[in-house]
Order: structure tokens, then C-alpha cells, then sequence
């Protein structure tokens, strides 16, 4: 018998990839100008779609394929200033239909590949990086209600990196409480409602938010995903697992949602001995995970209006702390060729600098920044 079974698994998984970056998706809406019902609903629509996404492929191939938000494409979209909700949706059409074209036109993906892995790797620092020391800036203003938190965030990891933000955001709520910083919970706390969006279709936006956030996607989430099926020994359907987080993601987004890609981190839980010895059996981990986040999809709203109780350093330290991992798994990629270092670092820096240039976000630029780095390097090189 296996220790936690495919129920228990997917149970895990749905804490972790929920608990440990709610908050950061939360702050995305937030962050283009998205109302509280128009967050609840953004957070229902992402929970439902990653829902459907993960059941139908899981028992389309008997494989565990686990989808997730893409963190890191939220951790963009929260630092992205200056656009309207409805342009931001128009961008996350953009991205999904991007992603679905990949799965069906291969000089598209052939495209995408040619950009170097330090230079994908290095932007995606520069767009978490920020995120990061804003914990460290919420210590030394709410020193009481941060620090204790780092220290337990770094404890926890010690003996399980899975439930370290999960830990932060269970003490963090009962801490922030007991010191008095919690506002009372304002809005709905039953049913999630949906919410259309009708799009805009801006050109800073689809250049600025909609390419940076199919790049990331691709880099951290997809690819990541794979190549966790890839170690549990599963074969990767690549083109059905694009085309159906490529619909599911353009079909949530008239509701608000994020785009989606394959889980890495969560679908390890999902697809290893522990689920079950049986490795042809693992997939029932991916329709109990579909299950839990319908339920979430429910009560999205209830979720959105308690964290809004909380003061906005336990939003910031969740979503930081949540970012360590992407960060660390960042860096390691974007230094490892050392003669690529130089365009990396440039394309860290201008994407972590967060300037907008004729209405564009840094994320494009510091893309733009680090390939003409690599591209003048190459030419003195010859």
C-alpha cells in the first residue's frame, strides 16, 4: 500500500499550489485595477479552468498531469502598472491563444526555443527578484509580524520545502490577528460568482504584458512540467497538454483568470511512489485535484475577502516567500553558461528595474536588452 494514496496526494498538492501563491494571484488582479468581485471571480474562473484542464488530461492519457496557475506570470502581471483590467484580459487572451497556436504550429515553438534559456531564465529573476526583497522590506516596518514568520518559513523548510508558505500563511493569519493588525472581513463570504470581462486589445499591453507572460509560461511552467513527467518515467503529451491549458486559460480569462501551464512542484507530489506503487494508477491523483479545486472555485470569493482583512506586509511576505524557489531555480539558470552571464544579468537588471518605455513593461525590455547583449556579443565573438 502506498503511505498517502491518490486523495491524499492531490490533497497536498491543492494546499501547496493554493496556499502558498493565492496571494500573489490576488495581488495581480489587484494590481490592473480588478474590484473585489472582479478578483473573487478572476480566482473561481483560474480554480475552475485549472480544474477541468487537469481532469480531462489526466484521464485522457491515465498520466497524473497536474496544471497550475503560472506563479511567475502572476508575479508579472503584479508588477505591471498603468493598464486597465480590461486591457490586462485582452493580454491574457494573447498569451493562451499564443500558446494554443504553439501546440499546432511548430515553427512557433521553434521560435520560442531559440531564445536562450539564460536569457528566459534571467527575466524571469528580474520579475520575481522584486518580490522577494519586499520581504525583507516588510520586516523592518512590521518587524513583530514578519520576522517570526521568515524564521518559521526557514524551519519549516528545513524538513519539508512543500509546506513552508503553507506554515507562513496558516501562522501569518492567526498571528496578524493576535497583534491586532487585521481589518474585519468585508464582502461575501458565500458562493463565488462569475464575472464577465469584456477585453481591450492594447498594443502596450500585448507587447508589454501579453509576450512576457507567454514566455514565462512557457519557461516556468510548461517546460518545468514536462520535465517533471519526464523523471516519474511518464511519456509527455506535449501537444494535447498545451492545447487544453491554451483553451482553458483563454476561455477563463473572460472572467479574469490568469493564464495556466503544467504544475511542477505540485505535480511531484502527485507523481511519485507515495501516490500509489502502481505508476499506471497515479493518474486518479489528477481527478481528486480537479475535485479540490472545484471546491475552491466555489468559495473563491470567501478566500478573496479574508485576505483583503489582512494587512498588506502578510500579503507581500506570503507572496516573497512564495517566490524563493522561482527565484533560486531562476538564477541557477540564467548564471550557468558563463559566457552567456553578461547579456543575463543586463536582462536581470533592466527587467527588475520595472521602467515602462512608451507605455511597455520592463519584463519586454530587459527580454529586448539581454538578447541585443547576446546578439553583439556573438557578432565581436566571430
Amino acid at each position: 500500500m502506498s503511505r498517502g494514496g491518490p486523495a491524499a496526494a492531490a490533497f497536498i498538492a491543492t494546499i501547496v499550489g493554493f496556499g502558498g501563491t493565492v496571494a500573489l494571484v490576488v495581488a495581480a488582479a489587484e494590481a490592473v485595477g480588478a474590484s473585489p468581485a472582479q478578483t473573487g471571480a478572476s480566482i473561481a474562473a483560474v480554480c475552475l479552468v485549472k480544474a477541468v484542464a487537469a481532469a480531462w488530461l489526466s484521464w485522457r492519457h491515465r498520466i497524473p498531469m497536474i496544471t497550475a496557475w503560472a506563479t511567475a506570470g502572476a508575479a508579472l502581471i503584479a508588477s505591471t502598472t498603468g493598464l486597465s483590467f480590461e486591457a490586462a484580459v485582452g493580454a491574457y487572451l494573447v498569451a493562451s491563444a499564443a500558446v494554443v497556436a504553439t501546440a499546432f504550429v511548430k515553427p512557433l515553438g521553434d521560435l520560442v526555443a531559440r531564445i536562450p534559456t539564460s536569457i528566459a531564465a534571467a527575466m524571469l529573476a528580474g520579475v520575481v527578484l522584486p518580490f522577494v526583497v519586499q520581504v525583507f522590506v516588510q520586516a523592518a516596518a512590521a518587524p513583530a509580524l514578519v520576522l517570526p514568520l521568515i524564521l518559521l518559513f526557514l524551519g519549516v523548510r528545513l524538513f519539508n520545502p512543500h509546506m513552508a508558505v503553507v506554515a507562513v500563511l496558516l501562522a501569518g493569519v492567526g498571528l496578524a490577528h493576535l497583534l491586532g493588525l487585521s481589518a474585519p472581513i468585508a464582502g461575501e463570504l458565500g458562493l463565488s460568482r462569475f464575472v464577465f470581462v469584456a477585453p481591450s486589445f492594447e498594443w502596450s499591453a500585448v507587447v508589454g504584458l501579453a509576450l512576457p507572460l507567454y514566455l514565462v509560461t512557457m519557461a516556468s511552467q510548461n517546460l518545468a512540467g514536462f520535465a517533471v513527467l519526464k523523471a516519474a518515467g511518464y511519456p509527455v503529451p506535449a501537444r494535447d497538454a498545451l492545447a487544453a491549458t491554451g483553451l482553458a486559460s483563454f476561455a477563463g480569462a473572460f472572467s479574469g483568470s490568469i493564464p495556466l501551464g503544467m504544475a511542477a512542484i505540485t505535480a511531484s507530489i502527485c507523481t511519485g511512489p507515495d501516490v500509489h506503487p502502481d505508476k499506471e494508477r497515479r493518474w486518479i491523483a489528477g481527478l481528486w485535484y480537479a475535485g479540490y479545486y472545484v471546491l475552491l472555485a466555489a468559495f473563491a470569493g470567501a478566500v478573496v475577502a479574508i485576505l483583503a482583512s489582512l494587512p498588506k506586509a502578510l500579503i507581500a511576505t506570503f507572496a516573497g516567500l512564495g517566490l524563493v524557489g522561482a527565484l533560486q531555480g531562476a538564477l541557477t539558470g540564467a548564471l550557468k553558461e558563463e559566457s552567456e552571464r553578461f547579456p543575463a544579468v543586463l536582462t536581470l537588471a533592466v527587467t527588475a528595474s520595472g521602467v515602462t518605455l512608451y507605455g511597455v513593461g520592463a519584463a519586454f525590455w530587459g527580454l529586448v536588452a539581454g538578447i541585443a547583449a547576446l546578439a553583439a556579443q556573438s557578432y565581436r565573438a566571430r
